[in-house]
């Protein structure tokens, strides 16, 4: 019995050891990745924008009479570059800006609170430092509708239109529970190297289609292992609460909104009832609203950007007969 016992003590540590051996040959991998792709991100695709001692990078194309504003979902590694099937449909008649919070993409890091005041005066300022004005539509993705929703709250004037690409809103959370395990879960395999055994391919990224240059989906890559497991990520999700229950408490913005709602987002998140999923925006607005519903994954701007440029489109030329 003692020697069955000693023969699986060693075997146990034989496989400590291989697995130890293994971790630490991944992490050293990553960071010598890390190294050799910083050139790949050394320039920033965008103007960068003195922001609260820090810097933000803003990227502009086109030109319109109206101004989108794009604001990325939480986690999202390149901004710029992941809303480019999206926005490349509509420079040709819009002005296009996409801004990268602290945190995401060539913006800084920073140690400042990600409070829903705090990140919303931070996206303003990068804006105007960028020498952008006007009125704006706002279209932003997944965690960034409450930022979107809270703007339109606090700066009623400054919004045009809110068209929403399958965001979070109140009654989201209620519904689908929030846990910072799984971000905090995914910060742990990217800073330790494993997310580079997890092909970029299978990630709902525009790194998968061909709106991406081979030169930008090099960039794109690099900045997902750069920025996906930063610290400033992470204080965001652990604001994401307090920020929804702060937007929840003001009154629904009065300013006209377009949705697009993912049916395979409902059916993972709300797997029990996915109508209350698909059905969010006009419990929300407690109004009827357009809200489309599209067959498709939660990066709705990647996988149907054809169908929700031309529905912008429209909805701009009703905002125009409407003043």
């Amino acid at each position: 019995m003692k020697n069955a016992l000693k023969k699986i003590g060693k075997v146990l540590l034989v496989i400590l050891i291989i697995l130890a051996v293994f971790f630490l040959g991944v992490f050293i991998f990553h960071r010598v990745m890390l190294s050799k792709e910083k050139p790949l991100i050394a320039e920033p695709l965008g103007t960068m924008v003195e922001v609260d001692g820090g810097e933000m990078c803003v990227y502009t194309e086109g030109e319109g009479e109206h101004t989108i504003v794009f604001m990325s979902g939480y986690g999202t590694p390149s901004p710029i570059l992941d809303f480019k099937p999206l926005y490349s449909r509509l420079s040709d008649d819009f002005r296009i800006v996409v801004v990268e919070k602290f945190g995401y993409g060539f913006s800084d890091e920073t140690d400042m609170s990600r409070d829903i005041d705090t990140m919303l005066e931070q996206t303003r300022k990068a804006i105007a430092g960028a020498d952008i004005e006007g009125e704006f539509i706002l279209c932003p993705h997944s965690a960034s509708g409450i930022e979107a929703i809270y703007w339109a709250q606090k700066y009623p004037d400054e919004i045009e239109g809110i068209a929403f690409l399958d965001v979070a809103m109140p009654g989201y959370h209620e519904e689908a529970g929030y846990s910072i395990f799984e971000d905090e879960l995914m910060q742990f395999i990217m800073n330790s190297g494993l997310g580079r055994l997890i092909p970029v391919e299978a990630q709902p990224y525009a790194y998968n289609t061909d709106d991406l240059t081979d030169e930008e989906k090099a960039q794109f890559k690099a900045l997902l292992f750069a920025r996906r497991g930063s610290e400033t990520m992470i204080h965001e999700a652990e604001w994401c609460k307090e920020n929804m229950e702060t937007i929840s408490g003001n009154a629904v913005p009065d300013v006209p909104m377009l949705f697009f709602t993912s049916k395979q987002m409902a059916a993972v998140m709300f797997p029990s009832d996915p109508e209350k999923y698909l059905t969010l925006a006009e419990r929300y607005t407690g109004r009827k609203v357009e809200n489309i519903l599209l067959e498709c994954g939660h990066s709705v701007h990647v996988e149907e950007p054809d169908f929700i440029a031309e529905k912008i489109r429209g909805f701009a030329e009703n905002l125009d007969e409407e003043q």
